[in-house]
């Protein structure tokens, strides 16, 4: 018996309860990225839409972004950029201040990671209020670039951040859902 690609992620992935502070289940991916099958899955789920399709670049936030990033990149033969803290590429960089929970941070992207008019999906593991996300596709579109899709293993709809994702007219794409925070 094959079990769904929903029941599969959702063994896969271990919550962790009063993680960073107390109220909060942190729903970790390194179980589901340490399980072959689960991981294979995701990706290929992740992939599905857009096998076949000219997409030039996929972009992923650090840090588990990069991990699913890669693989969904890998496998449409498209690039990898990463999109990182403020401070942590070598080269000439491009930056945008974004909102937290309790403040703003700032990512940034090499300047030359992106072209205008290019094909971008956005990959990380979860959106949960979708402030990193949101950033992330200012970023890009400050590049000229299309995103054509943003892509989570994990939503948490009860924040909202799918919600702000689409308002942005962004096509958002999630694997499993998980009610709270």
């Amino acid at each position: 018996m094959t079990s769904s690609l929903e029941d599969t992620l959702r063994a896969a992935i271990r919550t962790i309860p009063d993680y960073p502070r107390p109220g909060i289940l942190f729903r970790d991916i390194t179980t589901l990225l340490g399980n072959a099958r689960a991981f294979r899955r995701a990706v290929d789920e992740l992939v599905h839409p857009w096998a076949g399709s000219k997409i030039d670049k996929i972009t992923g936030m650090e840090a588990r972004g990069f991990i699913l990033g890669g693989a969904v990149a890998h496998q449409l033969s498209a690039g990898f950029v990463p999109i990182r803290k403020k401070g942590k590429l070598p080269h000439e960089t491009v930056r945008v201040a974004y909102s937290l929970e309790y403040g703003l941070d700032e990512m940034e992207m090499h300047r030359d990671a992106v072209a205008p008019g290019e094909k971008v999906i956005l990959v990380d593991d979860l959106i949960a209020t979708g402030g990193t996300a949101e950033g992330a596709v200012k970023l890009i579109r400050q590049m000229g670039a299309e995103i054509v899709s943003a892509c989570f293993v994990i939503d948490l709809p009860d924040l909202g951040g799918r919600a702000k994702l689409e308002a942005l007219g962004i096509s958002v794409r999630t694997l499993v859902s998980f009610e709270g925070h």
